[in-house]
């Protein structure tokens, strides 16, 4: 059973990134992080098994997820 958390980073000269970890193996992050890319309208990478957004997008994220088909229990804060 897979956990998937979201937190926010402050990177560099004070940018704030969303991070996304958790996903099983099985998961093809790279279609879930351009999903999450384009509904947020914002940029974003797949480093190491994280998914990796620019901005705080903290409350959005999990809606997105839950509509992607995750299970509203496996997305934690």
């Amino acid at each position: 059973e897979q956990h998937i958390k979201v937190k926010t980073d402050k990177r560099r000269y004070g940018k704030i990134t969303t991070l996304v970890s958790g996903f099983d193996k099985h998961v093809d992050l790279k279609s879930v992080a351009k999903t999450l890319k384009e509904k947020l309208a914002c940029g974003g990478t797949v480093k190491d098994g994280v998914i990796e957004l620019q901005g705080n997008h903290l409350k959005q994220v999990k809606q997105v997820l839950v509509s992607l088909g995750f299970p509203d229990s496996s997305v934690s804060d």
